[in-house]
């Protein structure tokens, strides 16, 4: 097992991806055969309600991190929400999931075609590929790009 400090966690929801205030946070790649990864966060209480309907109707939601260094490009997830603790004054929520795989170059190609489709091109597209892929909205190949 390989354990990161957790920078940053975004969750996908409403077609958009909303940062969670963390207090602190790990990850925890079990390096198993079934690639699983445990991410355990400690939030505000006020933070919760997103973990709290994903665990009562047993639902896999996608969320987007940050480890070790603010700098690193975000890496999204597959998760279930296995646990919510109530502490004195925050909340400790476990999740387990498994990695959303998205190459950088199948990225990058995703991302130019859907700014082809919307008719950037010239310095216009150069720069608005620039920009989203410094922010890496969430894109699928299916799919134009929402917020990421």
């Amino acid at each position: 097992m390989k354990t990161f400090k957790l920078i940053s966690l975004e969750v996908f929801e409403n077609d958009t991806f909303r940062e969670i205030e963390l207090v602190d946070g790990l990850i925890i790649n079990k390096e198993d055969e079934k690639n699983t990864w445990l991410i355990e966060i400690y939030t505000k209480p006020e933070q919760i309600s997103f973990f709290e309907k994903a665990m009562q109707n047993q639902e896999d939601r996608i969320i987007r991190v940050v480890i070790t260094k603010k700098d690193n490009d975000p890496v999204s997830f597959h998760i279930k929400t296995r646990s919510i603790t109530r502490l004195e004054k925050n909340v400790s929520i476990m999740l387990q999931g498994n990695l959303k795989r998205t190459s950088r170059k199948n990225y990058s190609e995703i991302l130019l075609k859907d700014l082809l489709d919307q008719g950037l091109n010239g310095d216009t597209l150069l720069e608005e590929f620039k920009e989203k892929m410094k922010s890496k909205p969430y894109l699928t190949p299916t799919n134009k790009s929402t917020s990421h």
